[in-house]
């Protein structure tokens, strides 16, 4: 009898416990549910209205179905739940400004995001977006406005973060003046003449990624400390100005990166600090058509300039080529004489200036060395720089086993690197 009560007893506390835990997870679970839900306040909204909700936190996904504009005034936060995105945008018109939207869900298939667009002539501007996988999600949606916003994705690993800016299937959109943060990309996919300007983004992957995208305007971004910073592939006809990127560093590090690209305009670039200054894979790739690449500083960085192959079509002139350790390499035939270098600065250039025009009096010519063992062994490229390949190299250039072989040959290379613009740094 007494053992019959002790078990009683201990069925009872155990149910007891169990019901305490569930109560406590389902109030962990139901802590967004505590927030009045932001959907009835834009439902109460007449189409082209304005809400300007009260100061607070509220319950989030949110659908827009009709065109408003919300104006948080930097009181406003809307909480997601961590499930799906914060606010869907399917419709045309709407305005989206001065909110903070947090805690979007985890799925990259459903691209949870801080805002999903699927609509036209829509504005995004002066939001501050964080905890969200994606940030701004714009899918077949053309003439909308991304502007001000402060971007960051969750606290992931760098492959597993969602892309800070996405455009799928986009056009004529503006992205403009956002500051991003440990967000992984900014990806411009199956998307022409949009421009993407003045934007700064740091702690990504790839600052800016164009895929099969063209006619696309790249102005004035700061990209720092991300992977890589702008990488073209399969998209012609793109603009890329005034842009600073810097330490674009390890295994695939580069400054612009060109994948089979054709017709593109890189001029007036900083690109400092990288691993690879500017990349060329097989570009340009369209027969007749040429890369123009004028006025850039390509400067302290383990290569300038480097070509997977021995390819055509490509125009350097008035760069600036300061402090690389390689200013120009080649893989396989280790020649880029078929592209045309004209009037470029080059720290390394020996020649002399006799009539004071500014212009060396020979040319400058760069050679390659069939044994520098890290051209040939791309592990080896990890002591770059290093002082036993800095005297290797030395060595090769004083009894070279074999004859060197000339890169590239620049007619009227320049005696100083004032002759060209945009020398100041960020």
């Amino acid at each position: 009898m007494i053992v019959r009560s002790r078990e009683i007893l201990a069925l009872s506390l155990g149910g007891m416990l169990l019901l305490l835990a569930g109560f406590a997870l389902s109030k962990t679970n139901s802590k967004t549910t505590e927030y009045p839900p932001f959907q009835e306040l834009v439902d109460a909204t007449a189409p082209n209205g304005t809400l300007i909700p009260p100061p607070g936190t509220y319950a989030g996904p949110v659908v827009l179905e009709h065109p408003i504009t919300i104006d948080g005034r930097g009181q406003v936060t809307i909480d997601a739940g961590g499930k799906g995105s914060v606010i869907y945008v399917e419709t045309d018109g709407a305005t989206i400004k001065n909110l903070h939207l947090t805690n979007s869900g985890d799925s990259h298939n459903n691209m949870d995001s801080g805002v999903q667009v699927k609509g036209n002539f829509n504005v995004i501007k002066d939001n501050l977006i964080d905890d969200c996988l994606f940030g701004v999600d714009l899918a077949q949606s053309e003439h909308n406005i991304v502007r001000r916003n402060r971007i960051s994705s969750k606290d992931l690993d760098l492959g597993m973060r969602g892309d800070a800016i996405r455009l799928w299937y986009s056009f004529n959109n503006k992205v403009t003046d956002n500051v991003i943060r440990n967000s992984r990309d900014t990806v411009v996919w199956y998307s022409r003449d949009n421009l993407i300007a003045r934007n700064d983004a740091r702690g990504g992957r790839y600052s800016l990624h164009f895929m099969y995208s063209e006619r696309n305007e790249v102005i004035g971004n700061h990209y720092e400390d991300n992977s890589v910073g702008i990488f073209l592939m399969y998209s012609d006809s793109v603009v890329v100005k005034d842009n600073y990127i810097a330490h674009a560093i390890g295994p695939t590090g580069m400054g612009i990166g060109f994948k089979e690209t054709s017709d593109v305009e890189v001029t007036g670039n900083r690109i400092l600090h990288c691993a690879t200054g500017i990349y060329l894979d097989v570009s340009p790739y369209q027969p007749d058509t040429t890369n123009r690449i004028t006025d850039n500083l390509i400067a302290f960085s383990g290569i300038g300039v480097m070509f997977l192959n021995d390819w055509t079509g490509n125009l350097f002139e008035r760069n600036r080529f300061k402090g690389n350790i390689t200013q120009v390499g080649v893989g396989g035939a280790r020649t880029a004489k078929r592209n045309t270098w004209n009037g470029n600065f080059w720290d390394d250039y020996q020649g002399f200036d006799q009539n004071g025009d500014g212009i060396g009096d020979s040319p400058y010519e760069l050679y390659s060395y069939a044994d520098r063992i890290w051209m040939d062994v791309p592990a080896a490229r990890f002591f770059k720089g290093s002082p036993v390949l800095e005297v290797l190299d030395f060595l090769e250039r004083l009894a070279p086993f074999t004859d060197p072989e000339m890169v590239l040959r620049d007619q009227s290379p320049l005696m100083t690197a004032e002759s060209t613009a945009h020398e100041t740094g960020q």
